[in-house]
């Protein structure tokens, strides 16, 4: 499927390319979505580039992702689409492909993204003069909607911190630890994906169309601080996440050794008594105290004498 952009459009219109087809004069955006093989062919042919396959776009050799070929420049970045297959909260890597062609802004992917929809929206209304705006604004709303998910991971993030230190005694770790597992894979790819986009902002330097325009480039660099900032933010919360990890375990591991000491120190309690019973619990036949009147009230008495004198002990010391 191919929508597209015009210069001064209220909306995008959506296309089926066949062969021969070229773009008109004022196109500002093509992008194309899960694009069949006869739609590339059409595009590629209209454009007079080679674009790049959904398997070339998932390599991660920069070579790969990044190069100028046909005086067009081609970017390829790892963003997060949400899939009702996926782990990490329904989201996974998805490659998509910005290419500045002709005044054009090309993009190429195989997911839905949120930024992309949010993105299209609003386009008609910004007054985009050129691919190379739409490009920068594009990424613009990729970077924001980043930034939205690492706030959302800092509020999972304090909610979990909040449970674990003011979880009841007892209370299960295994929910905690999986929400902290699920929110450091979610901030790693969330990371990858600031990376790969940096790499985006560095070479989109290169371009002639963002190279030749101060006010481009002054975008652009904006958009590397910012997400140099998020990056940074990102790495935060892993920080953050491994210490709440280490945190869990380490309650966890108190909390077992409580256990281990109540039951040690219960046994030492009842070695005495024991010792006694098992004295009193031999069949000889010469034992005085089998004839004692008293022998049973004594040999309790013994009991709970050996008994709580260990317990006054241990209470001495702080152990008990």
């Amino acid at each position: 499927m191919l929508n597209l952009l015009r210069r001064g459009a209220k909306g995008f219109e959506t296309l089926t390319p066949s062969s021969g087809w070229t773009p008109p004069a004022d196109a500002l955006w093509l992008d194309l979505i899960s694009p069949t093989r006869d739609e590339e062919l059409a595009v590629e042919a209209a454009l007079g580039l080679l674009l790049p396959t959904r398997e070339e776009m998932a390599q991660i050799e920069p070579s790969s992702r990044l190069y100028q070929h046909s005086g067009a420049t081609f970017m390829t970045a790892s963003l997060l689409a949400r899939r009702s297959n996926a782990e990490n909260d329904g989201r996974a890597d998805a490659p998509t492909t910005f290419v500045l062609a002709k005044g054009m802004l090309v993009t190429i992917r195989y997911d839905e993204l949120r930024a992309f929809s949010l993105f299209a929206e609003r386009a008609p209304g910004l007054g985009l003069q050129s691919g190379t705006q739409a490009l920068l604004n594009l990424l613009d709303a990729v970077v924001e909607r980043l930034a939205d998910l690492l706030e959302a991971i800092g509020e999972r993030v304090e909610a979990a911190s909040e449970a674990i230190f003011r979880r009841p005694k007892g209370a299960e770790f295994e929910a905690l630890l999986t929400d902290l597992a699920r929110a450091q894979s979610l901030t790693s790819m969330t990371r990858n994906s600031l990376v790969s986009l940096a790499r985006v902002f560095s070479f989109a330097a290169l371009a002639h169309e963002i190279a030749s325009d101060p006010e481009c480039q002054a975008h652009l660099r904006s958009l590397q601080r910012d997400g140099q900032s998020l990056t940074e933010h990102a790495g935060f919360h892993s920080s953050q996440i491994q210490f709440l990890l280490d945190a869990a375990l380490g309650l966890i591991n108190i909390e077992q050794n409580g256990i281990i000491k109540f039951f040690s120190v219960a046994a030492v309690i009842l070695m005495p008594p024991t010792l006694v019973a098992s004295i009193y619990g031999m069949n000889f036949k010469n034992m005085p105290e089998l004839s004692f009147p008293f022998g049973y009230p004594m040999a309790l008495t013994m009991m709970l004498i050996s008994a709580i004198v260990p317990i006054l002990w241990f209470k001495q010391r702080g152990w008990f």
